[in-house]
């Protein structure tokens, strides 16, 4: 069950003192509740819009916002990469602090996907009292090893293409660090095939769910330039939520907000164990876990979509 395909009634865009400018919009009834979508990624970007059928639009005030780097945000990171310098977990949420500011929202739930979860995780974290409720979808936490996991651990599964991946590295680097170097070489060609490289990768791995199609990820070598190149740079810095800043040691601190965990089985890029610790740790929060999909699917979103449905209509 999802809700009409609407366009958004404003966009804008929003620039920021380093250089960045951020796209936003807004869709649905501008006096309903707020909430924020959080594309995944990083660097995954807006797309079509699909995101906002996920809301009641009469009941919410929904925003969306491209991440700096991505989408129809300048400049892109694989466009600049001196720009990589400003593309930390600290400058994304005092973005989003800018965005909630500039369109006047006070609290707002908080919806992410994959990457997405994870942001919308540190962003609760450090403004916990502007956030009303998160829904999750597909949960990821940014920690060393889910990062490790979907770089190393998976390995056994995919053999052929780790052993793809692994080629033009050095034998004594970590994976995601080795891809992190690559992506912000000096020679562009360099950073070229690393692109492609690291997009075969994410083709596979996220190849055993129902949603799954053949590769590559993204059709636009540009766009799966710019992409790989934000996922190595947030993933080989774990998401600069290093150690007792992690989200997962600091999940106690969400107590008091309602959380709804959505999380396919089948994800093998992104196993289980993840939302269930989160869960674990985090008092209010409700775990629905998807036995026939993997990261994402139909049933996964048609849950998401009654969570954020359901937390709507107890406040209407």
């Amino acid at each position: 069950m999802s809700h009409p395909r609407i366009e958004p009634f404003a966009s804008g865009f929003l620039d920021r003192p380093d250089g960045a400018r951020l796209y936003w919009e807004t869709s649905g009834n501008p006096r309903g509740r707020p909430a924020l979508y959080l594309h995944g990624g990083p660097g995954g970007g807006l797309g079509k819009g699909g995101y906002r059928s996920r809301f009641d639009p009469e009941l919410y005030f929904i925003v969306g916002v491209d991440q700096r780097g991505c989408g129809q945000s300048t400049p892109w990171a694989c466009d600049e990469l001196a720009s990589m310098q400003t593309q930390t977990m600290s400058h994304l949420l005092a973005d989003l602090e800018a965005v909630r500011e500039e369109l006047g929202v006070e609290r707002w739930l908080l919806h992410g996907v994959s990457w997405g979860s994870t942001l919308a995780l540190a962003y609760a974290l450090e403004h916990p009292d502007r956030v009303t409720e998160i829904v999750n979808l597909a949960v990821t936490t940014g920690g060393r090893w889910e990062i490790d996991w979907i770089t190393d651990g998976i390995s056994p599964v995919f053999p052929e293409a780790f052993d793809q991946l692994r080629a033009p590295l050095r034998d004594d680097e970590r994976t995601i660090e080795g891809y992190a170097r690559l992506l912000t070489h000096e020679d562009p060609e360099v950073r070229r095939e690393a692109a492609e490289r690291w997009d075969t990768w994410e083709a596979v791995h996220m190849s055993l769910g129902p949603l799954a199609k053949p590769g590559p990820l993204h059709d636009d070598p540009r766009v799966r330039l710019n992409f790989a190149t934000l996922v190595t740079h947030y993933w080989a810095r774990d998401c600069f939520l290093p150690g007792e800043r992690s989200v997962l040691a600091r999940a106690g601190e969400l107590a008091g907000i309602p959380g709804v965990l959505v999380h396919g089985r089948r994800d093998i890029s992104g196993p289980t164990v993840t939302p269930w610790r989160l869960h674990r740790a985090w008092p209010g929060s409700r775990l629905e876990v998807v036995e026939e999909d993997g990261h994402g699917g139909s049933r996964s979103a048609e849950i998401t979509t009654e969570a954020i449905d359901a937390f709507a209509r107890a406040h209407h």
